[in-house]
């Protein structure tokens, strides 16, 4: 980004942020031209710490790889395609905020809160430590029995005020309990709450205001939970995955994306192209919950928004991504979702392994587009869970 296009982002963000601070809506020029002010002395950025991300004018044409000055080439092989990726990432944290570093990853001091038995699994109560002065509560599902070390998910819930117990099959919808189905089936699974949700009460502008998003913190959190998973004795390190529905569906996606451990996402009702959402009506991502970034620097204007789901896919690959992504979902619209996959699979055809079979993408890239509304059918969760057994089993 130039130096006079980074200004006027700033500027704006300035002036929003002054605009919102101040009842009735009126804003003297006094009070903007202060904002102004600031921002020519540099007491304002609104993207500290944020990488620099190499623009991209279509996220949606991912076989393009830029230098910082904004040359293409094509990309024609997987060490292209990293550089690319790399550039994914930078564009995620531009909009999230950056991820916290080494110095965040705080000692986990997992504490146990009680346990009950649940059938084929033991149900554990925890908080762990995220970050210095911050406790997640998750519940922690450990089949009985376990010979070997065993495979695990990473649970993640959509919005709903009971955050994990979702999940963990105590309340809510049945079709949403996708962590006791799994433990059942013998997966570890640990199921977080996110910020602000069940038993994590969480004030993103006090607590969380080191963080540009609520998003990123979810990452991190997430992070920190695969932490706890790879810490466990009953768990199998290599054979890591996620799942999750709506807000747990794109935050399955967010965080594959920055945590390599991860090797298989299954992600229920999470994306479309922003284009897509709702005809590129992007307020529902700017809440502090989610990303604000896009109303206060880029607007609410999904071209501005520095990446995009056909991109998040493809910097997940060569790891398995399966979509439950109904034709009847009035959040994310299915057509959008189609033409990701359809951009994602010349990434995966990058990756294909030498001697591999012909069907080795459609079986690392799976979508499936039940006729339902906003849910986790019975048949794709099934589905789903097949799929995680040819991954990780």
């Amino acid at each position: 980004m130039n130096t006079l296009r980074r200004f006027r982002v700033m500027l704006t963000f300035v002036i929003e942020t002054v605009t919102e601070a101040y009842h009735p809506p009126k804003v003297s020029r006094a009070a903007l031209a202060l904002a102004a002010g600031l921002q020519a002395a540099g007491a304002v950025d609104p993207m500290a710490g944020a990488p620099f991300a190499v623009p991209y004018p279509d996220h949606t044409r991912l076989m393009e790889v830029r230098d910082a000055s904004g040359v293409g080439r094509p990309v024609s092989n997987t060490g292209d395609w990293a550089e690319r990726a790399s550039h994914i990432r930078d564009g995620l944290q531009q909009a999230m905020g950056p991820l916290p570093g080494p110095a965040a990853r705080a000692p986990l001091e997992v504490e146990e809160l009680g346990e009950t038995p649940s059938g084929k699994y033991l149900r554990r109560k925890v908080r762990f430590t995220a970050e210095h002065g911050d406790r997640v509560p998750a519940w922690l599902l450990i089949p009985h029995q376990l010979r070997h070390r065993a495979p695990a998910m990473l649970c993640l819930h959509q919005t709903t005020d009971i955050g994990k117990d979702e999940p963990a099959g105590l309340g809510g919808r049945p079709s949403l309990h996708y962590a006791h189905e799994l433990a059942e089936r013998g997966y570890v699974c640990v199921v977080p709450d996110y910020p602000s949700f069940g038993e994590y009460p969480y004030d993103f502008r006090k607590q969380g205001a080191h963080h540009a998003s609520g998003s990123i913190k979810a990452v991190w959190n997430n992070l920190r939970a695969v932490d706890l998973l790879e810490s466990l004795p009953q768990v199998d390190a290599a054979r890591i995955g996620v799942i999750g529905h709506s807000l747990g569906g794109h935050n399955a996606l967010f965080t594959a994306v920055f945590d390599p451990r991860l090797k298989a996402v299954v992600t229920s009702c999470g994306f479309t192209p922003f284009h897509d959402y709702y005809g590129g009506r992007v307020a529902g991502w700017t809440s502090d919950r989610y990303m604000p970034r896009i109303r206060t620097v880029y607007g609410n204007e999904a071209g501005r928004i520095p990446f995009d789901f056909p991109e998040v896919l493809g910097a997940i690959a060569p790891r398995g991504v399966f979509s439950n992504s109904p034709v009847r979902d009035d959040n994310f619209e299915v057509a959008g979702v189609r033409r990701t996959f359809e951009a994602a699979a010349r990434v995966f055809a990058l990756h294909v392994p030498p001697g591999a079979s012909s069907d080795w993408v459609s079986s690392r890239l799976v979508l499936r587009t039940p006729d339902s509304g906003h849910d986790f059918p019975e048949a794709e969760r099934q589905a789903a869970y097949s799929w995680l057994d040819s991954v990780l089993r």
